[in-house]
């Protein structure tokens, strides 16, 4: 091959890529480190083999999620130092710094105040919260919406849940394998579409709920925003603790292998909570029958 051939491929390919460094060989009578310049390759590159992650690391990983969340779940008060010794006493050698790594990933943290309770944008993304003393009176006056992480046999999957107050109805929830905002704002439209609009949507300081887009289709749809208060993890309580009897009743009683089979048992919890399951708080009525009452008076 000579250097006009070179030249020539070159400008085809107009940038250096996997088949420009196919062309490279050893035996067409041009030295490497021409053929290189001709390509406008650097030639450590031609010696570099890309690696994918690491399977036994990952798969570490996973088991450690799976039983963070299984002790979070349980007891919910546990900072990161409790969950190391928790985890060290079931045989994994994991110290404090890679809990709160994946604890980061899972988007969960201790109930109990401290200072920075999630993963926040700037602070003047942060909205005030509204319901410190607010009176809730009729279904879709206030929601409140969350995200949890839910272990797979391989791999994970988030859990976007909108209850509403005033009755403890399940009022939308959706699944996904993303920590992202498009999973909170995909929920919330979905639900407005089924249910309505309410009048205030509460939730953490999570990236999610600070970012623009969240923020902007709230502000279309003419819902006042508001978000937990610092130090206040009980702001939301709610949604958690739907969560820790969806997890305690449902996901870790029975097995489920793949998002269809997981989707499925969150469909029939999510179907038994609001139709079969009485709440003191209303009486001993289903939140269905509570919510649905209003809109018949």
């Amino acid at each position: 091959m000579s250097a006009t051939f070179f030249r020539t491929a070159f400008a085809k390919l107009g940038r250096p890529s996997q088949e420009s460094r196919n062309m490279i060989r050893k035996d067409n009578g041009l030295s490497i480190r021409r053929q290189c310049e001709l390509l406008g390759l650097n030639r450590s590159g031609l010696y570099y083999t890309p690696t994918g992650p690491n399977q036994a690391a990952v798969r570490l990983d996973e088991s450690l999620m799976e039983r963070i969340d299984h002790w979070h779940t349980r007891c919910p008060y546990l900072g990161s130092r409790k969950i190391v010794a928790k985890l060290q006493e079931e045989g994994f050698s994991v110290c404090r710094k890679t809990v709160r790594r994946l604890m980061l990933k899972m988007g969960i943290y201790a109930i109990y105040p401290k200072p920075n309770l999630s993963k926040r944008n700037f602070k003047e993304s942060i909205v005030p919260y509204l319901l410190r003393d607010y009176t809730v009176s009729f279904p879709n006056q206030v929601w409140s919406i969350d995200i949890t992480y839910i272990p797979m046999p391989h791999g994970h999957m988030y859990l976007t849940a909108i209850i509403d107050w005033y009755s403890r109805r399940l009022v939308g929830h959706y699944l996904s394998d993303s920590l992202e905002a498009e999973s909170v704002i995909h929920a919330v439209t979905e639900t407005v579409k089924a249910c309505g609009v309410p009048a205030i949507i509460n939730s953490d300081q999570g990236s999610q709920f600070t970012s623009d887009d969240y923020k902007n289709l709230l502000r279309n749809l003419n819902i006042r925003q508001s978000m937990d208060g610092r130090s206040r993890w009980a702001d939301n309580i709610m949604i958690e603790r739907w969560f820790r009897s969806l997890k305690t009743e449902q996901l870790y009683p029975n097995e489920y292998r793949t998002p269809r089979e997981l989707r499925r048992l969150i469909n029939q919890y999510v179907d038994d909570y609001n139709n079969i399951r009485p709440h003191e708080a209303l009486g001993y009525k289903v939140p269905n029958e509570f919510y649905f009452a209003c809109f018949a008076a």
